[in-house]
Order: structure tokens, then C-alpha cells, then sequence
């Protein structure tokens, strides 16, 4: 029982909830870039929400299967075939031995979660399966996946057929508006430079990866900044660097950094940056501590809920955008 890629895809690699409380070490937690969309597909299969799955990055791959079980796709919305017949997003797909499913066009957001009523039978490292492709560990060697890999499966399983409901089903075609809380180093930038970064638009370069999202936009002025000292950096933290041009610091980012940090991407948008492309557009809104905290938790409840979702659809006020 496996599967086997005929197709790659740009980046695809097995990815999971990744390796919390590894930072004291310098390691990062890496994993799913978008671990609201992994947990989606995951919780459509009756998974745990960091159950590893593969992630595919823009272009995606041909898959042959060689085992019967279900599985589901959520996050990026793909043209998907399986046999050649479209197949939906956001629902359980049953396929057999011998079905090749494709991924076709990309429509919306660069991400997609592709979850299995199955165990990939690959050893962990560090009690993950995720492949930190920076650093080469993890996952199928270390690696994105290539043509001709075969993923060995155990405890393949068949669920019954259904689908997200409307309203946890996540929409990346506008332009984000990544909520932030204030950075450590936020009262050592002038108040014009502050309001620049809060009014202004940013576009992510074609140079960020799963370490950093690197934005373009207007140049925040960084003269006269006094230094800072090298300290922890965690997913969300946005830096400026002295060339004025704004960091992400991403899934797979450094443990320690030396620029000033003006800002954090709040937990619950965090999953956000996962979908965006290169010259993607995006503004930052700053809000409180509380106000990200009372945010995070209404995300959390709702993932909570998915479950009677799908066993009882009914209207539901609110959205997990």
C-alpha cells in the first residue's frame, strides 16, 4: 500500500504539525505552513488536526495509488482529477487501487493539504514527520518529493463521503489583511515610520521561502535606529532590516535574529501567510493583545465544532477566515 508520484509538483513534501518546544535547541517547529488548512482536510477523514499529510505548493503533483482508502484536499483551490474526472476541494474523496489523482490549475492561494485515511509508514525525526526542507531532515529524506517516490502506507481506511461545510470552507482571493499585535522593538521606531508601515501596502518578493516572506512596498527608514541585541525569533515576527524592506519570519525561520521587530502576525492569522504567492498584495492592521486572544479563540472553538459539523449540518453564524 503507497503512494507513488508520477508528477511532483514544485514543492511537495510531507508535512505535519512539526516540532513544538525545539526552539531552546535552535531548532524551529516548521511543518504545514498552513496548519488551519491541514487541520481541515484532516478533520474531514476524522484525524487528528496534525495528522501528516502532504503539503503541495503551487504547481502539484500526479499521484497513483496503490491502496483503497479516502482521502480529502483542502487550503490552495486546485483543478482536481482523479481518472481523469473532476473531483471537489473540500470534501472526502474515495479512490482505489490503481487511481491516479492530478493537480491541475492553481485557482486561489499557493498551498493546498493533501490528508489520508492512512499512516505514512516513514520513521520520525525528533517525533515528527516533517520535512524541514531548509535544513534537510524529516520527511522522505530530507527532501521535496520527486518523480518515481513511492510514500509506503499502513491502516488504510475508508470514511464516509461529506464535505466542509460553507462556512469553514477558507476564501484566498482578496488581498489579506494580516492583523498584528506590536513588536518588541516597536517604541524604537519613529512614530512616521510606524505610521508607514501601518498605511502603507506591501507586495511579498519572489525571494521569500519557508524561512522568510520578504515584502517590497515603501522603505521604512532605519537610520538612526539604535542596535539591538540578538535575541529569540518566532513564526510571525516581522523585522526591518536595514535595507527598510519588511521580513516575515516564516514556518521555517531562524530561532534567534538581530533586527529590530516591529511587529508580530497574530497566531490565528498566521495560517494566512501560508497562502500567499510572490507579488501577492497585503496591509498590516495593529490591534491589542486581547483582541488577538478573544480572535484565537474563536478560531480555536470553531475548528472544535468542525466535527458536529459534519456529522449535523446547520446554519452557524462566523467564519474561520
Amino acid at each position: 500500500m503507497s503512494l507513488r508520484f508520477l508528477r511532483p509538483g514544485l514543492q511537495t513534501s510531507i508535512q505535519d504539525g512539526g516540532r513544538p518546544g525545539m526552539m531552546r535547541w535552535g531548532l524551529c517547529r516548521g511543518g504545514a505552513a498552513d496548519t488551519l488548512a491541514m487541520a481541515m482536510a484532516n478533520r474531514l477523514l476524522g484525524n487528528p488536526s496534525d495528522h501528516p499529510c502532504i503539503e503541495v505548493t503551487l504547481t502539484g503533483p500526479a499521484i497513483e495509488f496503490t491502496a483503497t482508502l479516502s482521502i480529502a484536499v483542502c487550503g490552495a483551490y486546485f483543478d482536481l482529477r482523479l481518472n481523469d474526472k473532476p473531483v471537489a476541494n473540500n470534501t472526502v474523496i474515495q479512490v482505489r487501487s490503481g487511481d491516479v489523482l492530478e493537480f491541475g490549475a492553481l485557482k486561489s492561494g499557493a498551498r493546498g493539504y493533501l490528508a489520508l485515511a492512512a499512516e505514512i509508514d516513514l520513521p520520525r525525526s525528533q517525533g515528527s514527520l516533517a520535512t524541514h526542507l531548509l535544513a534537510g531532515f524529516g520527511g522522505l529524506e530530507g527532501r521535496a518529493l520527486r518523480a518515481g517516490d513511492t510514500l509506503p502506507l499502513r491502516a488504510c481506511r475508508r470514511v464516509q463521503v461529506r464535505a466542509l461545510p460553507q462556512r469553514y470552507c477558507l476564501d484566498y482571493r482578496a488581498r489579506p489583511l494580516i492583523r498584528v499585535v506590536s513588536g518588541a522593538d516597536a517604541e524604537l521606531f519613529p512614530a512616521e515610520v510606524l505610521n508607514a508601515f501601518y498605511r502603507g501596502e506591501f507586495s511579498v518578493s519572489s525571494q521569500s521561502n519557508r524561512m522568510g516572506i520578504r515584502l517590497s512596498g515603501a522603505l521604512l527608514a532605519t537610520e538612526g535606529l539604535p542596535q539591538v541585541v540578538s535575541s529569540a525569533l518566532c513564526p510571525g515576527t516581522i523585522q526591518v532590516p536595514p535595507g527598510g524592506q519588511p521580513i516575515v519570519s516564516f514556518i521555517e525561520g531562524q530561532t534567534i535574529g538581530g533586527y529590530p521587530r516591529i511587529a508580530h502576525v497574530i497566531s490565528a492569522d498566521q495560517h494566512r501567510l501560508g497562502q500567499l504567492q510572490a507579488n501577492d498584495r497585503l496591509n498590516f492592521e495593529r490591534i491589542d493583545t486581547a483582541t488577538a486572544h478573544r480572535i484565537l479563540q474563536h478560531k480555536l472553538r470553531l475548528l472544535a465544532e468542525l466535527e458536529d459539523a459534519l456529522q449535523h449540518p446547520h446554519p452557524s453564524p462566523g467564519d474561520t477566515n
